[in-house]
């Protein structure tokens, strides 16, 4: 589904990405994990285009480094920023339908989908996006993306700041979108979430990839979560 090999990209003269590494199957969870200030959000960023990005990037066969990020979106790309991105003003349905990309027929998610999971959007479907919880705004952005039908979506940190309980609730969500067979690109900050949904994950330090394996391997690799993973 996604290649990436020997990935670069820079903000100014700081070299951010070094060579990064990284690959996501069909329907497969992957996550990259890693302090912060590594380059785990500027990976999806570079392969989104929103930074310039040298190297490699292949999506479904098509090499898609240069495209501009609205051209990668309509190839089957969705991005989930860790800044949400919601429209404040516009209602919860308003957000939803701005998701939906013209011309597709069959989506794998629908209206009905994300409120059969989240009740509460639907209760404040009429609402302003603005007034709802951060965890609410959390649902409301993922399930947007998932509006237009993506083949593999990046969600950069969807539980940072959320309670445990909405922490569960995202970790449901990302479950029923690999159900879809839809594949997940997720940084991820809480650990125990990662490595109880994923089927791979990725350990990035210093801009590059220094782990890649099942969940299982890294538990069992105390050398790598103390260098790279505890504070």
């Amino acid at each position: 589904m996604l290649e990436v090999r020997d990935l670069h990209a820079y903000y100014g003269k700081s070299h951010i990405l070094q060579g990064v590494s990284l690959g996501v199957g069909a329907g497969e969870i992957v996550s990259v994990l890693g302090r912060n200030g590594v380059g785990r959000s500027t990976t999806l960023k570079a392969i989104m285009g929103d930074v310039t990005p040298r190297g490699t990037i292949i999506f479904k066969d098509e090499a898609i480094v240069g495209l501009k990020s609205y051209e990668i979106a309509h190839r089957g790309v969705g991005y989930v920023p860790e800044n949400r991105d919601i429209f404040p003003t516009l209602t919860v349905e308003q957000n939803l339908i701005l998701g939906v990309k013209s011309g597709k027929k069959a989506a794998r998610w629908s209206f009905d989908d994300t409120f059969r999971l989240f009740p509460r959007l639907e209760e404040r479907a009429k609402t302003p996006a603005g007034v709802l919880s951060g965890g609410e705004q959390q649902m409301l952005t993922i399930c947007r993306t998932l509006m237009g039908d993506p083949d593999l979506i990046m969600i950069d940190e969807p539980t940072e700041g959320l309670a445990p309980q909405m922490v569960e609730r995202i970790a449901e969500l990302l479950r029923s979108i690999a159900e879809r067979h839809i594949s997940i690109l997720l940084v991820e900050q809480k650990l125990t979430i990662a490595m109880r949904i994923s089927h791979r994950v990725y350990v990035m330090g210093h801009g590059r990839m220094v782990f890649e394996g099942t969940p299982s391997e890294l538990s069992d690799n105390a050398a790598v979560r103390k260098a790279w993973l505890e504070v």
